[in-house]
């Protein structure tokens, strides 16, 4: 597992592979995608995994009862508070960062480990953020748009984030014995399933009615999340719901 004596090499390969970056204005349409072929061929996998865990209305996941898939997901959106709190302390956003420390608060004591999402109802709402933001924060440009085997859609940027975030998640430190440190994995891979069938009808409508599912998954991903973490200068095509997108894959 990535540690936070790791994170200064992570981050000074993320500098130097930037330097190579186009600016927003030198890229097409303001999308950087030099590995297009490659990208292309993982994104096909992912919707063949998507696909048989009942993307495209073929059943699967969304055969599981409702009120378990929010469950689920409210537990997982409980264990990514901590590390929310340290990216959005990182950030200097100590506001955000002190709501979110009471939301976690909240849901893990009276929420029942967060399986009910009672702070939402009294006013802390869903509020994310990661290290990709962080960097964003930092000054860092986004780098090549990729996709991810199983993750989706990313930038450079996202994906050193996404590695990153692992060494920054506190409940990352406890030294849980087996089979109970697997629990927050398992966990969290669920959560996305949930959050996958609950925007179902958008995410299939993206990839099984698009005449080019690739390319309409990267422009839209790319216009989300620059929409998401603030980015006005760099500038993207229409997006779909962002929420929807905020799976982490496919």
């Amino acid at each position: 597992m990535p540690t936070l004596k790791t994170l200064p090499p992570v981050i000074a390969v993320l500098f130097l592979t930037a330097c190579a970056v186009p600016g927003p204005g030198d890229a097409p349409d303001g999308i950087f995608d030099p590995q297009e072929a490659g990208n292309r061929r993982v994104h096909a996998f992912n919707k063949r995994v998507d696909s048989a865990l009942g993307g495209g209305g073929e059943g699967g996941a969304s055969a599981i009862p409702a009120p378990v898939l929010e469950g689920v997901s409210n537990v997982a959106d409980t264990l990514r508070l901590p590390q929310t709190v340290v990216n959005q302390l990182l950030q200097a956003r100590l506001g955000r960062a002190t709501r979110n420390t009471l939301r976690f608060g909240v849901n893990a004591t009276v929420g029942l480990a967060g399986l009910f999402d009672v702070a939402g109802r009294i006013g802390l709402p869903e509020d994310k953020s990661d290290f990709g933001e962080t960097l964003h924060v930092w000054g860092f440009p986004e780098g090549a748009y990729i996709e991810l085997p199983l993750i989706g859609p990313a930038t450079e940027r996202e994906a050193v984030g996404k590695v990153v975030d692992v060494a920054l998640n506190p409940l990352g430190y406890f030294n849980l014995p087996d089979p109970e440190r697997y629990y927050s994995v398992g966990i969290r891979a669920t959560g996305k399933v949930a959050d996958r069938v609950a925007y179902g009808d958008t995410l299939d409508t993206l990839l099984y009615d698009s005449a080019d599912s690739y390319a309409q998954t990267r422009n839209s991903y790319l216009a989300y999340r620059r929409y998401q973490i603030g980015d006005t200068e760099t500038g993207a095509a229409d997006y779909i719901d962002p929420e929807a997108l905020d799976t982490e894959g496919f």
